[in-house]
């Protein structure tokens, strides 16, 4: 994340531009049954940012969180390199990732800082390993 930290004012116009993203997908969540919309946004290394929001589907296991739909959205488009994953809803204070998304994130993005914002754009950072401390992974 040297990028972000090495440089105030970038990591500010990055933070506003973050913030600004996050907030106008939420929008576009899809949850009639938990009540609860997130909307992602996912920081690459190159400085493209990809967002998600969460889909929920009434056969609960084929919901789609925000955090997946947006890392999903830049794998497909060939991005590798992720550097910080920020998470917001309006209904839940500072929320964090479920423990599929940690999953998945600790194989595609081992390194990544997972950013949380609540209503009144306050911040908690987390470095993956904190909150995922033993990920599955398969022998070889």
């Amino acid at each position: 994340m040297a990028r972000i930290s090495s440089n105030t004012a970038l990591r500010k116009k990055v933070s506003k531009e973050l913030v600004k993203r996050v907030k106008r997908v939420v929008n576009n969540a899809y949850a009639p049954y938990s009540g609860i919309s997130v909307g992602a946004a996912l920081y690459c290394a190159n400085g493209n940012i990809y967002t998600g929001c969460n889909i929920e589907n009434s056969s609960y296991s084929l919901t789609t969180c925000a955090e997946r739909v947006a890392l999903f959205k830049a794998i497909s488009e060939g991005e590798r390199k992720f550097l910080l994953l920020l998470l917001y809803s309006p209904q839940v204070d500072s929320i964090l990732p479920c423990g599929a998304c940690l999953q998945v994130f600790s194989e595609c993005a081992p390194e990544i800082i997972i950013a949380t914002m609540n209503a009144n754009n306050e911040f908690h950072f987390y470095p993956l390993q904190t909150l995922l401390t033993k990920p599955f992974k398969l022998s070889k």
